[in-house]
C-alpha cells in the first residue's frame, strides 16, 4: 500500500475513532463509524491493487489544494526544477502542478516537470559522465532548494532524493558518495536560483499561469538576457 493511502487511511480511520466515541454524545449508532472504516479500507486496498494508490494520491491532492499556501510551494518548487533544467540544457518537455493535472497527461505520482530522459538512460548503458551526472542531480534537488530559499523549508523533495539514490544504486556507488553528492547539488541548485533570481521569478509567473513549455522558456531568457 502506498504510503500516500497509508496515510489517508490512517488520518479517516482516527477521525472515525473519535466518531464513535462522541457518538453517544449525539446519539449516533455505533455501526455507522465502523461500516464506514471498513468500506474505507475495502477502498483502499482496491486503490493499491489495481490503481496502484493513485486514488489515494488524488483524493489527498485534492484536500491539500484547497490552501492557497499548498498550491504557491508546489509552483515554487517546480520552477526550481524548470529553470535549474534551462540553464543546465536538460530539455523540459512539459510540467504540472498537480496529481490531477498529471493524471490526466498519464503521468504517474502527483505530476511535476517532466524531462528529456533519453540521453541519462543511453548513458545509463555506456557508463555515464561526472558532468551529466552533476546537472541532473542539481535539476533534481532544485525544487527543494527553491523552496528553502522563498519559505526557509522544504517539504517537498522526497521523491526526488529518491531519484538521486536510485541512480547512486544503479551506478553501484557507495551510499555515503551519493548523500555528499546530495548535499553538493542542493548547494549548486541554491546558487543557480539565487544568480537567476529574476529569471525565476518570472518563470514563477509564467507557470501559474499555465503557459506553454516555449513560453516559459521565452519568459526565463528574458530575464537572463537582461542580467
Amino acid at each position: 500500500m502506498s504510503q500516500t493511502t497509508l496515510n489517508l487511511v490512517a488520518v479517516t480511520i482516527f477521525a472515525f475513532v473519535m466518531l464513535s466515541l462522541l457518538g453517544p454524545l449525539f446519539h449516533w449508532s455505533p455501526y455507522i463509524p465502523a461500516a464506514a472504516a471498513f468500506g474505507l479500507l475495502g477502498v483502499a486496498t482496491l486503490d493499491t491493487l489495481n490503481w496502484q494508490g493513485k486514488a489515494g494520491t488524488l483524493l489527498v491532492d485534492w484536500v491539500a489544494s484547497f490552501s492557497p499556501d499548498h498550491r504557491e510551494r508546489v509552483l515554487r518548487h517546480e520552477a526550481g526544477h524548470f529553470l535549474a533544467a534551462y540553464v543546465l540544457e536538460i530539455p523540459v518537455t512539459g510540467y504540472t502542478l498537480s496529481a490531477w493535472e498529471a493524471f490526466r497527461q498519464g503521468q504517474p505520482g502527483q505530476g511535476g516537470v517532466s524531462f528529456e530522459s533519453a540521453l541519462l538512460e543511453a548513458e545509463l548503458q555506456h557508463g555515464l559522465t561526472s558532468q551529466l551526472i552533476d546537472r541532473f542531480c542539481t535539476v533534481w534537488m532544485a525544487g527543494a532548494a527553491a523552496e528553502q530559499l522563498t519559505y526557509g523549508s522544504a517539504q517537498g523533495g522526497g521523491d526526488d532524493r529518491q531519484k538521486l539514490q536510485l541512480l547512486w544504486l544503479q551506478l553501484k556507488r557507495p551510499a555515503a558518495e551519493g548523500v555528499l553528492k546530495q548535499r553538493w547539488a542542493a548547494l549548486q541548485a541554491k546558487a543557480l536560483l539565487e544568480k537567476h533570481h529574476a529569471a525565476y521569478e518570472a518563470l514563477v509567473a509564467a507557470m501559474a499561469q499555465r503557459a506553454s513549455v516555449e513560453e516559459c522558456q521565452q519568459a526565463i531568457v528574458q530575464h537572463l538576457a537582461e542580467a
